[in-house]
């Protein structure tokens, strides 16, 4: 089976998904406000994404509310076996991982639902993290000689990110992750991103599903009280890297803070090139090795079709 072939693989039948096709999903909208302006959503959707008011209130603020219902009923049951125990409620923040591909639009789909679910009554707190900031240092990379590697598993300190999820879930008052910046390429000494015990965290990257490497540690994804996986056929995924990649050429990359300027004065052929070698060395084959295998692990599916939008959810049955 091709890469394209097991990236969109419909749920078989006695599946542990529901299939649902795009107009059966967009009805779950039916009386639902749209929180968000035209305005917003422009604001919120990443280089090269197509997210348009239509997809927000077609599909997001469906999942967005079913998002609130499994944190809602997670904080009752945290209450129930409290009271149960006899002890003190401690329910903690209720925790969502999404995973996918580089430029399948994982990060939007992250910065929107954090809107959107912080527009609940239940969920008004709602915190974003992404796991780039639990990469290891420009330094420590080229240390390991993983510079090549950078957003495969072993180029981020997992342990670190445990530890940090941990400490969400356990309840812990505050806690801080390190921040990564997109311009430099590389964590920011003495920078972080603070975490106050919000309702929802949701946690962004690549690889969030992934197994531990151990049977005998926790992963990341052991942690997750729901998750999500972006899903599309890798040829659309390709052209979209790299038309974002042409996009970036002629914005970010030719800031002289940038870590890619190097890029900027290149044609567009040239480019082109560029990227796809980026595409076929480095972000293919960890899309096929880490990334997709993971697809299963995920509670629900957003599969894409070529324009970016969505057209079938699989949800895992309970």
């Amino acid at each position: 089976m091709s890469a394209d072939d097991a990236a969109m693989i419909t749920a078989p039948p006695h599946s542990l998904y529901r299939e649902i096709e795009r107009a059966e999903w967009s009805r779950l909208a039916a009386g639902i406000p749209q929180p968000l302006t035209e305005t917003e959503v422009v604001q919120l959707r990443g280089l090269g994404d197509r997210l348009d008011i239509a997809e927000v209130r077609e599909v997001y603020l469906p999942l967005s509310r079913l998002l609130s219902l499994y944190a809602t009923a997670t904080k009752r049951l945290g209450a129930d076996t409290s009271t149960f125990l006899h002890e003190t409620d401690s329910t903690t923040p209720f925790v969502v991982g999404v995973a996918g591909s580089v430029a399948v639009g994982k990060s939007t789909i992250a910065r929107l639902l954090r809107e959107l679910m912080s527009r609940w009554p239940g969920t008004p707190r709602v915190e974003l993290v992404t796991t780039d900031g639990f990469l290891y240092p420009n330094e420590e990379l080229e240390r390991r000689g993983l510079m090549d590697r950078k957003g495969f598993p072993e180029s981020y300190d997992r342990r670190a990110l445990v530890d940090f999820l941990s400490e969400v879930k356990s309840g812990a008052p505050e806690v801080r992750a390190p921040f990564y910046s997109h311009l430099q390429y590389d964590i920011v000494p003495d920078a972080h991103v603070t975490v106050r015990r919000p309702d929802v965290v949701i946690v962004e990257g690549l690889n969030v599903l992934q197994p531990p490497a151990d049977p005998n540690e926790v992963s990341v994804s052991d942690l997750f009280d729901f998750s999500i996986y972006v899903d599309a056929a890798t040829e659309h995924i390709t052209s979209w890297f790299v038309n974002r990649f042409l996009a970036l050429k002629n914005s970010a990359f030719s800031n002289p803070n940038s870590f890619f300027r190097v890029f900027a004065e290149l044609n567009d052929e040239e480019a082109v090139q560029t990227a796809l070698q980026f595409w076929n060395d480095i972000n293919l084959p960890n899309l096929e090795e880490n990334v997709l295998p993971t697809r299963h692990r995920a509670t629900l599916v957003l599969q894409k079709g070529p324009d970016h939008a969505v057209e079938t959810v699989l949800l895992r049955k309970l």
